[in-house]
């Protein structure tokens, strides 16, 4: 190992190899800068040892020495900025070994724990290790009296900002160590102890100190929580501590004061004692550790491994710094002193050749440090001045060491000092150096900790613990402990820390030059603390540092091995000839051997007292040491081994004579048995062979028989199966022939069915074409109409006839009402007399039972009487001594607000004050930002609300006008038109105007004339259209004149478009007219509108009447062309239809011809009958193909199950074949084995496959028997009037739904639908879907439903498909909403919904952050190929909206019902009998009767919001939600009123509300939801009940009003004041000096200047993520949504 590259397994095996050769004492010294690995490198070292050497005993020493290693890192290791685990003490472990060199023990010593990082820790940086596993392990169920939670929360461990390390789990690592603790021997109870103590820390550190006014003074609060874990984990007394934390005691020759200190000095007091504590107990676990280490045996030999810390420098470098970096240049010169300085001393006085090197000398360093005068002295003399400081001490140090090279001053500061170490200039800040050097703490805190109850505890701060650690007695050096015993607590005679360090580095040093030193050189690749990353740069610093490179040189040149002359004759004695022993001088024996073994005179130098090997040559002489020792003991081996083997042989010789002579003798005896039993044998052999021939004989006689048997029967058995099989196989052909026969039938006849559907088709043209040539003739417009005409006569017949059958009926219904009344007459009558018989006998009875009820009833009024009085005064006497509880409760509460008020006011700081008011500006704008955004929403909704309204009117008066007034005839023959209607266009432009007029208002209307412009516009499409139109008009007159002389026959065509003239002309002359009338309106209007835009502020009063003028003369011309329009229409209709009957007479021979010449004219065919009858041939087509193709697969399908089958037949028999062969070749024994055997698996096989048909068929049965009590139990629901009518339904719905029940298994929660069944869909599951459909189902399921759909969609890959869906859907919502405006129940359902699916949207959208709670289920059914977060933001949007409907809707229900159930219903009996005065005749403000309500009412119709909400699944967030803002409105509103209205303002009505608020708070406990919010938006309605039940009269009350009123404005509480109206028996009016004094006290105040609340306000509502824990493949849809188009996948 020792040849491979540098490891520190090899420099520990070198050491340990050095200690048992040379038997030498060893030390391994770790160096580097902080972060390099030293200790990590050391824990290797020790490692080594205990694996190599082993231990001596039982007592498993060398792990205990490994267990040593955590607990030291808990306790003393921490991270820095250079370093996640750097060690904040040094170490120096020595390792014991006996005489065979194994472990016997061990003892550790520890230099300068940096106590300062319990109490502070710089940025990025944290405490020790311990203090955050135990804040990890706090949940444990054995710490919970710790009372610890994370590290954050104490101010020990959050000083760095970051209290977690990347990598390292502070839980598992305190499991480490508390292992090991149990295996160094440390008890559970101590463990325990341990753990208190360090909690006690944490807590201590928490404890709030307050400052007094007068600042010399301050305190702690006896309620500290943190102050009284302190003291219970201590086991010390709360006021001593409380006490002694903020005083001081001085002790003078004549007396001892106490002193109080001021907010700093406490400070430091308590970091001190933190301080204090934390050495104590490091210092008490090192001695528990060495304890558990130590040994009896006696000690040999030791290695010491020295892990202390590195060269450290920070930004800022304090005390610690300083003392570490002394200590590495103490370990720095060590290291110069043993290489450099003693290596080449010892050349020069062995008086070998050698060339000095030079190399870097830290001595004046360390001179500057540590000499008389020196840095260390001045601090300790300045410590000793009664008023020395820091600045004192560093301007000595100026002064002293200005001139020195290794002191500097830095330019900046004065302050501050740099030295100039080894390895870097190091900048130290003196601030703390004298506080930290003097290590005070004060005594009175000590005789505290000294009195604890917990032995533990007290016996950390005793005299006698500090005694120095007991050493083992064999070393062979006198190891000193590193601490030097601490006297008494008199502060004149205790050493500073300063000294201490000195004195344990000296004594360190001691060991260290008594031992052979190993070096450790541990580099620091980077300062990034980065893996796998090397900067050379700082590797060189490093190396040129700490002297490496010039150990490289003296190396390189010198000779690092050396022995004495006797030592060397000692050991190598054995390698000198016999010849050369003679010679009695030693020296020349060495000589003349080294000269003979090594020929290279270089590799070895004689001194005057010792010889030096270069590297190499020791080891080589110890292999020809080894090989001469080889030799003699193989020599020596021979000899003996020879020896012993003759002995063995003549031992064994005797031996085997001795078993020859038994043996011959035992086989002797064994011969003569032998041949006794031979002859007994064949004697009884011969009976045996004998019977056995007999008894196989017999057997095969037998065998034979039944064989024949067999046999005979198998053969005839076979004959009938080949006669069976023939049977069968005639059947099958017969039935083949028969198929093959009636196949080629239906081919044939398919193919005659297809000739005749294309020749029928070809002839169903030609009559399609005729038909629509026949059509467009005028005559068959004739004669249906002529049908038409007989049909309505018919219809009317049909009328008359019912109507007279009605009056017949309607008669025979009153003649049976006639009788039935005389009946019922008749028997009422028979009653009465038969009542009056009756009563006669029983008149005396029926007296006396009435008077015995009388007096039972007059007692039980007596007794009631009895009742209500104790009643009543009960009642009085209670509603007196809760009005007293009342009003002491107001009192204490607010002498508790004040007391809380000044505790608050003197503990804040302006730190607190500020970053609090930080944090309320921040959620107030951030509160802000989304109720704007919010309100944005709502009027984005509102917007579009309004213009879908315009858009449905724009629509319907644009579609209504024209076809509202007008017959049937009349709109058909305007579609037959050519030319466009104008009265739509028209009417619907100018209502559309009219109707934006009216919306714009009549104040704002007078100046808009964009109505105006648009008539304009309106007027000039008009003009253009009629220019067009007399264009197109004059075009066609022109032509028709060309046509006439041309065509004088006179047919149909030529009376159509004489019509269409008259038509047109009459619809140009009413659009000219229409024209006319419009221009002159306008100019009408215009000449208005510029009247009134001329007039200014003087004609405003003027200007509603002149609008209205404008608007009245607009509706009348649009009634006159509505009328106009009807007039114009009518009368073209009546010129037209003259017309065509003058025509229809003089033209009757044409039309004969006409008749002729078409012959089809005779059937009544209409063109929508032919076309039907086209598409019903193609359609009988399609289905003729579609029979084809199937027939043709079935057939198919039949031919390869046929085939299969034969198949199959033929294997059978070629296998049964082969078996009867094979049985055939056997003998008739084994043919019979044969066949069973045939025969049994044959039976096995079927068996084993009924077996499974019935495991199927059970399974099957288990679930049809499952899903039918789920369907009957779903069934049973139904109402019996619907179950009889939709029993068929039913039926078939099950049927379908147990099918799907087969393939649950294989649902992948997908729903899959057709493009075309989209609007379908929506209509079901959105638009027309009742909540009430859904009441058992999975809350939410459209919104599950819809999300399915969208996965299939996402799956194949259809964005067309996801956007129309989601499109749609978020529109029909919108419009379900719309029509439901005031149903809460419809809006809360669509706002679960929505948010539900907005949370699968989320959940399933394949981000990290929302599948966190998701399943391995769950996950597959995300969403693979779009990105639906623009949708996710509509969505919730659309939410925000619902959510505002549904608060309008339930505000609107709830509004009613506030002020006269909070304020005037009477919700404790007899208040409203005391009125206020002034008031008694005014009742207008009480209401009663009908539209009173009472808090019952409020509290039910929550109630009914509360079930609506939950039982639609809506998530319990908004919930809470809702109910905030309905509680904000109950609160506005009824203090709206109550600071309105003067005769509410009372007493008795403070009473009220205090009851009132008191049930609905109770109401929200019940509900759980008092975590909503509710109540904080109640607390001015609260404060003003208070007010009005408060006293008004001294100063005192106004300072309690003042105190308590602090939600309520000054502006409310002085209206308050001046409504409130006192009751005449108990006290007086309020006093205007009472207010002002309530405004003077107020007046600092920054409240808002409105009087009222507004109770429209809306706070900001937040849709928190609410994934389901539902998987799509578990949700099943119902029949009643009629969903049967959707397929599962």
């Amino acid at each position: 190992m020792g040849d491979m590259d540098p490891h520190i397994f090899a420099v520990a095996e070198e050491a340990y190899k050095q200690m048992a050769r040379d038997e030498k004492n060893q030390s391994i010294i770790v160096s580097g800068e902080s972060g390099a690995g030293k200790t990590v490198s050391a824990k290797y070292a020790m490692r080594y040892f205990t694996t190599v050497s082993g231990s001596a005993s039982d007592t498993n020493i060398e792990e205990k020495v490994l267990a040593s290693s955590p607990i030291m890192e808990a306790i003393g290791n921490a991270k820095t900025t250079r370093n996640d685990n750097s060690s904040r003490f040094g170490k120096y472990i020595q390792i014991g070994f006996d005489k065979r060199y194994r472990i016997i023990g061990a003892n550790m010593r520890t230099y300068l724990l940096e106590k300062s990082r319990v109490v502070f820790q710089a940025d990025d940086e944290r405490n020790y290790h311990i203090f955050y596993q135990l804040c990890a392990a706090a949940s444990l169920p054995e710490f919970k009296e710790l009372a610890l939670t994370c590290a954050e929360d104490f101010f020990y461990t959050s000083q760095g900002g970051n209290t977690v390390i990347e990598g390292v789990d502070d839980a598992e690592d305190f499991e480490k160590t508390r292992q090991a603790f149990t295996l160094v021997g440390v008890r559970e109870s101590h463990q325990i102890s341990i753990f208190k103590i360090i909690a006690s820390i944490l807590h201590l550190g928490n404890v709030e100190i307050q400052a007094e006014r007068d600042g010399e003074s301050c305190r702690v609060s006896p309620e500290d929580e943190h102050l009284s874990d302190f003291c219970r984990l201590l086991g010390v007394e709360l006021s001593q501590m409380e006490h002694w934390l903020c005083h001081r005691k001085l002790v003078t020759t004549s007396e001892t004061y106490v002193k109080t200190m001021s907010l700093q000095q406490v400070v430091n007091a308590r970091d001190a004692l933190a301080k204090h504590i934390y050495a104590q107990l490091f210092h008490w676990i090192v001695e528990h550790v060495n304890k558990a280490l130590h040994t009896s045996l006696k000690q040999h030999s030791f290695i010491g491994v020295l892990d202390i810390y590195g060269f450290e420098t920070f930004e800022v470098n304090s005390f610690e710094q300083f003392c570490i970096n002394y200590a590495n240049e103490k370990l720095q010169q060590q290291f110069n002193s043993h290489v450099f300085k003693l290596e080449q001393e010892e050349y020069m006085k062995e008086q070998i050749p050698w060339t000095l090197i030079d190399f870097y000398d830290n001595q004046p360093c360390i001179d500057l440090i540590e000499a008389k005068l020196g840095i260390l002295d001045l601090l300790d003399e300045e410590c000793k001045v009664p008023k020395g400081t820091d600045q004192n001490w560093t301007q000595k140090l100026y002064d002293r060491h200005s001139g020195s090279q290794h002191f500097q001053k830095p330019r900046m500061s004065n302050k501050a000092f740099i030295v100039i170490h080894f390895a870097d200039k190091v900048e130290y800040l003196s601030d703390g150096f004298l506080e930290k050097n003097r290590d005070t703490v004060y005594e009175e805190q000590i005789n505290i900790l000294k009195a604890s109850k917990f032995p533990l505890v007290a016996d950390l701060f005793h005299d006698g613990k500090d005694s120095a650690p007991t050493t083992t007695a064999s070393s062979k050096i006198n190891i000193r402990s590193s601490r030097p015993p601490v006297k008494a607590s008199n502060k004149e005679h205790k050493k500073t820390v300063g000294y201490q360090f000195r004195s344990s580095l000296h004594l360190l040093m001691e060991t260290l030059n008594a031992t052979t030193p190993h070096y450790v050189r541990c580099i620091k690749p980077n300062d990034e603390k980065l893996p796998f990353h090397f900067n050379p740069k700082r590797a060189v610093q490093q190396l040129r540092a700490c002297g490496v490179l010039e150990t490289i040189r003296i190396s390189a040149a010198g000779y690092p091995s050396r022995w004495s002359y006797h030592d060397f004759f000692n050991r190598y004695r054995v390698l000198v000839k016999k010849r050369d022993l003679a010679n009695s001088d030693k020296k020349a024996i060495c000589r003349s051997v080294l000269e003979s073994l090594i020929k290279d005179p270089d590799k070895f130098q004689f001194g005057r007292t010792k010889i030096f090997f270069r590297a190499g040559q020791v080891a080589y002489l110890e292999k020809l040491r080894a090989d001469k020792f080889r030799a003699a003991t193989i020599m020596i081996q021979k000899a003996v081994r020879g020896w012993l083997q003759k002995v063995k042989y003549r031992r064994l010789k005797g031996a085997t004579l001795t078993l020859q002579r038994y043996c011959r003798g035992y086989l002797a005896r064994r011969l003569a048995k032998h041949l006794r039993r031979t002859r007994a044998a064949v004697v009884l052999q011969k009976q045996y062979r004998m019977q056995r021939a007999r008894r196989a004989y017999q057997r095969v006689r037998r065998a034979a028989v039944v064989i024949q048997a067999f046999a005979r029967g198998m053969f005839v058995r076979r004959i009938y199966h080949q006669v069976l099989r023939e049977h069968k196989a005639t059947v099958i052909q017969k039935h083949v022939r028969g198929w093959m026969a009636r196949r080629r039938f239906q081919r044939l006849r398919g193919a005659a069915v297809v000739i005749q559907c294309g020749f029928r088709r070809l002839k169903a043209k030609q009559a399609l074409k005729a038909l629509r040539i026949e059509a467009r003739s005028a005559e068959h417009l004739k004669r249906l109409n002529v049908g038409m005409e007989n049909k309505i006569v018919q219809l009317q017949r049909k009328i008359d006839d019912q109507n007279k059958e009605l009056k017949t009926l309607s008669e025979q219904l009153s003649a049976i009402t006639s009788t039935h009344t005389m009946e019922v007459e008749k028997l009422k009558k028979e009653v009465a007399c038969y009542q009056q018989s009756q009563g006669e006998d029983r008149g005396p009875q029926l007296q006396e039972e009435v008077e015995s009820l009388r007096t039972e009833l007059q007692r039980a009024h007596s007794e009631r009487k009895v009742l209500e009085d104790t009643h009543t005064r009960e009642k009085d006497e209670l509603r007196k001594r809760v009005a007293d509880l009342e009003q002491e409760n107001a009192l204490l509460k607010n002498e508790k607000e004040q007391l809380n008020n000044q505790i608050l006011c003197q503990s804040k700081d302006e730190f607190a004050q500020n970053s609090v008011k930080e944090n309320l500006m921040m959620k107030k704008e951030l509160e802000e930002e989304r109720s704007r955004y919010q309100n944005l929403v709502k009027e984005y909704s509102r917007l579009e609300q309004r213009y879908d309204n315009l858009r449905d009117e724009m629509t319907i008066l644009k579609q209504t006008p024209g076809h509202r007034r007008n017959p049937s005839n009349q709109s058909s023959l305007e579609s037959d038109s050519n030319y466009p209607s104008i009265s739509t266009s028209e009417v619907g432009d100018t209502e559309d105007t009219l109707q934006q007029v009216e919306e714009i208002g009549l104040e704002k209307a007078a100046m808009d004339m964009t109505v105006f412009l648009k008539l304009q516009k309106r007027v000039r499409e008009l003009e253009q259209e009629r220019k067009k139109l007399q264009v197109q008009l004059e075009k066609k007159e022109q032509q028709d004149g060309k046509r006439v002389p041309a065509e004088q026959p006179s047919n149909d065509s030529d009376l159509d478009q004489d019509a269409d003239l008259a038509y047109n002309s009459l619809k140009r002359q009413e659009l000219e007219s229409e024209n006319k009338k419009l221009k002159n309106e306008l100019n009408e209007l215009r000449k208005a509108v510029a009247d009134q835009a001329s007039e200014h502020s003087p004609a405003a009063a003027g200007t509603p009447d002149s609008y209205s003028l404008l608007l009245n003369q607009l509706r009348v011309a649009n009634e006159e062309l509505e009328v106009r329009k009807e007039e114009v229409l009518i009368l073209r209709t009546q010129i037209v239809s003259a017309d065509q009957r003058r025509l229809a007479g003089k033209g009757s021979e044409p039309n004969i011809n006409a008749r002729t010449s078409w012959p089809n004219s005779e059937k009544h065919v209409d063109q929508e009958d032919a076309i039907e009858a086209y598409h019903g041939v193609c359609q009988t087509n399609r289905l003729l193909e579609a029979q084809l193709q199937a027939q043709s697969r079935e057939h198919e399908e039949e031919v390869d199950n046929l085939k299969a089958q034969l198949e199959a037949l033929k294997e059978e028999m070629d296998r049964q074949q082969q078996t009867f062969c094979q049985t055939l070749l056997l003998s008739p024994e084994a043919q019979v084995e044969f066949g069973i055997q045939q025969e049994m698996s044959r039976l096995t096989n079927e068996n084993l496959d009924l077996k499974e048909l019935v495991e199927k068929l059970e399974k099957n049965e288990r679930k049809l028997k499952k899903q039918l009590k789920i369907y009957m139990k779903k069934v049973q629901d139904l109402e019996a009037a619907q179950a009889l009518a939709q029993s068929e339904r039913k039926r078939h719905e099950l049927n379908r739904q147990v099918t799907v029940q087969r393939k649950e298994k294989d649902f992948q929660g997908m729903l899959e639908y057709h493009k075309e069944d989209e609007a379908l869909l929506i209509r079901n599951l959105v638009t027309e879907l009742k909540p009430q459909v859904l009441a058992g189902a999975v809350p939410c399921l459209p919104a599950y439903i819809l999300y399915m759909c969208l996965r299939h969609a996402d799956y194949v890959n259809d964005d067309l498909k996801v956007h129309s869906l989601l499109t749609s859907t978020i529109n029909g919502i919108k419009k379900v909403l719309k029509k439901h405006n005031e149903d809460f129940e419809m809006t809360s359902f669509w706002l679960s919904n929505t948010c539900r699916l907005l949370h699968c949207l989320k959940q399933y959208s394949g981000d990290e952050g929302f599948m966190t709670q998701n399943t391995a289920k769950q996950n597959e059914h995300c969403l693979k190929n779009f990105d639906l977060t623009e949708y996710r933001q509509v969505l919730s949007d659309l939410s925000i909206q619902i959510y505002q409907q549904l608060i309008k809707i339930a505000e609107g229900l709830l509004q009613p019902m506030i002020v006269s159930a909070m304020l005037e219903n009477e919700s404790i009996q007899g208040l409203s009998g005391v009125k206020p005065t002034g008031y008694r005749k005014r009742t207008s403000s009480m209401p009663e009767g009908d539209n009173s309500y009472c808090l019952e009412a409020i509290i039910r119709q929550m109630n009914s919001f509360h079930t609506v909400m939950c039982d639609q699944g809506l998530d319990p967030e908004i919930i809470l939600q809702v109910f905030r803002q309905l509680f904000y409105m109950i609160n506005a509103v009824t203090l709206n009123n109550l600071l309105l209205r003067k005769d509410v303002c009372s007493w008795s009505t403070g009473m009220q509300l205090r009851y009132n608020i008191s049930q609905l708070e109770e109401w929200l406990r019940g509900r759980n939801l008092h975590q909503s919010g509710a109540v904080e938006t109640m607390e001015p309605l609260i404060q003003a009940a208070q007010l009005l039940q408060l006293k008004k009269k001294s100063p005192e009350d106004a300072e309690a009003i003042c105190s308590l009123c602090t939600a309520l404005s000054t502006q409310q509480i002085v209206k308050i004041l001046n409504l409130y109206t006192p009751l005449n028996e108990f006290e007086e009016r309020v006093t205007v000096a009472f207010i002002r004094t309530i405004q003077a006290q107020l007046q600092d105040r920054n409240d808002p200047q409105q009087l009222l609340l507004d109770f429209k306000h809306m706070f900001p509502v937040l849709f928190p993520f609410n994934p389901s824990s539902l998987t799509m493949d578990s949700i099943h849809i119902p029949a009643c949504l009629n969903l049967e188009f959707l397929n599962e996948v």
